[in-house]
């Protein structure tokens, strides 16, 4: 049975821009869609210097996808997941990530319209701001 998730991420929450990201090599602009318990995420990657092959590289801009279930825990946000095509299909190959999506973000801040998220990987604020409100009706999995 799906579960409800943390209320207050409910819905489509994006990532408008980092800190001095035009004097980044590279960086990853973020859209999460928290519905009930799980999570769908879209990485907008930006790189200024190529480190693939030209047909992957895309003029240093590209986006990747992921999903999977997260939960809170304390001050964290836990996700397991797996990186997908755009159709969310899962993605065992290709130019960019894929396999498990595993990311742990700690939660610094929330309101009803923002939520800041640090990545505990790189300690990189994510600033979020909600753009559409979802509510959760939970499924059960087969369902899904």
């Amino acid at each position: 049975m799906q579960t409800e998730g943390v209320p207050f991420l409910q819905g489509v929450w994006v990532q408008d821009s980092i800190p001095y990201q035009d004097q980044m090599l590279n960086y990853t602009l973020h859209q999460f869609t928290f519905r009930c318990d799980s999570v769908y995420t879209v990485m907008d990657m930006h790189a200024k210097t190529k480190t693939m092959p030209d047909s992957c590289f895309k003029n240093g801009n590209w986006k990747e996808y992921a999903q999977g279930v997260y939960v809170q825990r304390g001050d964290s946000i836990i996700v397991e997941g797996l990186y997908t095509k755009e159709n969310q299909k899962q993605k065992i190959s290709g130019c960019y990530k894929s396999g498990q999506y595993l990311p742990r973000f700690k939660l610094k801040y929330h309101s009803a319209d923002s939520v800041v998220l640090e990545s505990q990987s790189d300690s990189k604020p994510i600033i979020l701001r909600k753009v559409k409100d979802i509510t959760c009706v939970p499924k059960k999995r087969w369902e899904m």
